[in-house]
């Protein structure tokens, strides 16, 4: 028997709760489900908008709950969760809940009249629901990931950012200008019924909405695009690699930016530490059609190249991810305070290798999806210091805000992950 939306919801839930990561783990789930493109879509949203509001769901049912939340077993505690995500967006009691708790009875029978009880009382206190504890808990993130972004960007900008990655994040495509063009594509998708529009930043990038899973479309499955959130495809475009050139993306896993390179190129080595998440990116590369993408195992801080051996370097860095929040719900819950500035030092470090790699007159782009001072202008200052012989490239156009010599993407300037890029140019013969 086919397991309905909120089942698959649900179990999605206890398997992230368990370790595993949403956006990889859901889309695998939906293809084995037998979901109709509806209840894909409908199961996409009821795991990631619990996700994304679970610090808020958490405190209202602390509210109703006898039990503390951490002591419940993990279906019945995802049930709970599950159930209040609905309620809090507006779904009638009645769906909410009993759908709900026959999702949960599917998998804890016993636990189908606490779960019933908990989320009847939720029921009867709103709306308007008791206000949250504190902005943290009404935002629905870490205290620390509000109170750094606070006071990196200022209370405004904060707080808008982190609004918006609340919510869902759109569908772009990238075209694979080896196969087709962004006309073409944009004809092909709106003969199918789906709407699209062209994008803000990337010359090449498509808006798609109603679409289910993005692998199902003809277009990605026979390898003429790529999802890519438009902020990625920008990064590039700032790179401009040209045909001939010689170029490494030296943290490439898992090839999104590495297979755009190779696009425009005609080819790229990159390079990874991690030996499973680098073959992601020769799988891209084969259902893109690109031969000459060159996977090469290795540690981004010791470069296994001779000094200036490449023309232009791309440096998307390892980062805290506090700018792709909307395309991770649960990657808030998972980043630790101390961890950015341990970042921050390989930052550092993989820029100044990928500094050694490249030409006279070369070109090294850095970039994260994170939106910290100490993984942004931080790095910057240091690359100040560090590599003189570098000269910062004028800034991107409208949208991105200045930043150092570098420039900052906010989620709620153009509908996209939060970015930050800095792009420098070998200005002497060696580097110091």
């Amino acid at each position: 028997m086919t397991a309905t939306a909120r089942e698959v919801a649900l179990d999605a839930l206890v398997r992230v709760e368990e370790g595993a990561y949403a956006h990889l783990a859901l889309p695998a789930m939906l293809r084995r489900s037998g979901l109709a493109d509806r209840d894909r879509a409908f199961a996409t949203s009821l795991v990631y908008g619990t996700l994304r509001s679970e610090r808020r769901l958490d405190d209202l049912l602390g509210r109703v709950a006898d039990r503390p939340l951490a002591r419940l077993d993990p279906p019945v505690r995802a049930g709970l969760r599950l159930g209040a995500y609905q309620l809090l967006g507006g779904l009638p009691p009645h769906a909410a809940v009993g759908e709900t708790v026959t999702a949960v009875a599917a998998r804890a029978a016993r636990a189908r009249g606490y779960v019933n009880a908990v989320l009847r009382l939720l029921a009867a206190l709103g709306p308007p629901w008791p206000e949250p504890a504190s902005p943290a808990v009404a935002l629905s993130y870490p205290d620390w990931v509000l109170d750094r972004l606070v006071a990196d960007l200022g209370a405004p900008d904060a707080s808008a950012a982190l609004a918006a990655m609340n919510e869902p994040a759109a569908l772009t495509l990238r075209p694979n200008r080896l196969r087709t063009t962004a006309d073409a594509l944009h004809h092909e998708l709106s003969g199918a019924g789906i709407t699209v529009a062209r994008g803000a930043l990337a010359t090449d990038a498509l808006v798609v909405r109603g679409v289910g899973d993005p692998a199902r479309l003809p277009a990605v499955r026979d390898g003429r695009a790529t999802p890519q959130d438009e902020a990625s495809q920008a990064v590039v475009g700032l790179l401009d690699p040209q045909p001939g050139e010689r170029v490494a993306d030296v943290a490439a896993a898992p090839g999104g930016k590495a297979t755009a390179i190779a696009e425009r190129a005609g080819a790229v080595v990159a390079l990874d530490v991690d030996a499973a998440r680098l073959r992601l990116v020769g799988d891209a590369s084969r259902r893109l059609g690109l031969a000459r993408v060159a996977c090469v195992v290795a540690d981004g801080r010791a470069l296994p190249v001779l000094d200036g051996a490449f023309d232009r370097v791309l440096v998307d860095a390892p980062c805290s991810g506090l700018g792709v929040l909307r395309r991770r719900p649960d990657a808030r819950w998972r980043v630790r305070a101390d961890a950015v500035d341990e970042l921050a030092a390989l930052q550092r470090a993989l820029l100044g290798a990928a500094a050694r790699a490249v030409r006279a007159g070369g070109t090294v782009l850095y970039s994260v999806c994170t939106l910290t001072h100490a993984e942004t202008v931080d790095v910057d200052d240091w690359a100040r210091r560090a590599l003189p012989r570098f000269d910062a490239v004028a800034l991107p156009g409208p949208l991105w805000r200045p930043l150092g010599r570098g420039a900052l993407l906010l989620p709620q300037d153009a509908g996209t992950d939060g970015m930050y890029v800095l792009v420098l140019r070998q200005s002497g013969s060696t580097v110091s």
